[in-house]
């Protein structure tokens, strides 16, 4: 969903982004506003079966003990990115070390040096999370990325961030499982059938 237009007063200067990127986020409640390689992005309110795929993730997570006193698992925590002056982004789901507080930057958004996993469960915009995000995480050197690909029925695990991407991309279709690395602070192990099927509607 392109961003929406934002009136502002007319001056020599124009409006900071993050300004601009904030006042797109009262007028539309329940969207996703990022700026990611200076460009804002709105992504649409998620849908019942994002939701859904979204709480099925955070089973396994909170099984192996990652919402505790080491790390926390947290859902839309923003995360300030090193690619431009005012970028950041709002994963879906996160797990974080537990002092997470002790290290916001701005706009309430935090420390990418905080941040263990990232996941994304797609919706429309699914190509920002596939190309995009894979760009901006790894430069924000976040160590595992982790996307529900909605679109195709792939789970896809990246690891070892480089300066654009990942050097490691494992892609799991339907029937295998996908492994995490235990550096998140656990051994999970993700049912690529079972998440593929609470992402998608129950027709």
């Amino acid at each position: 969903m392109p961003a929406t237009a934002v009136e502002h007063p007319c001056d020599d200067e124009p409006e900071p982004m993050l300004l601009t990127a904030n006042r797109l986020t009262e007028r539309l409640p329940g969207h996703r506003v990022e700026i990611i390689g200076g460009v804002i992005t709105v992504a649409p309110r998620p849908d019942g079966p994002h939701a859904n795929a979204l709480t099925t993730l955070m089973i396994p997570f909170l099984a192996a003990g990652l919402h505790g006193d080491e790390t926390k698992v947290l859902q839309a925590v923003g995360l300030w990115l090193p690619g431009g002056p005012e970028d950041y982004a709002i994963p879906d789901l996160a797990i974080v070390d537990a002092d997470l507080d002790e290290h916001l930057v701005e706009n309430n958004c935090y420390d990418p040096a905080c941040f263990r996993l990232v996941l994304e469960v797609t919706s429309g915009n699914y190509q920002a999370d596939l190309r995009n995000k894979v760009a901006a995480y790894a430069g924000a050197k976040i160590p595992v990325y982790v996307i529900v690909d909605r679109k195709h029925d792939r789970v896809h695990v990246l690891t070892e961030p480089l300066t654009t991407g990942y050097d490691r991309h494992e892609v799991y279709a339907p029937g295998q499982e996908a492994p995490l690395p235990a550096s998140i602070g656990a051994e999970v192990v993700l049912d690529v059938a079972e998440l593929v099927r609470a992402g998608h509607p129950k027709r």
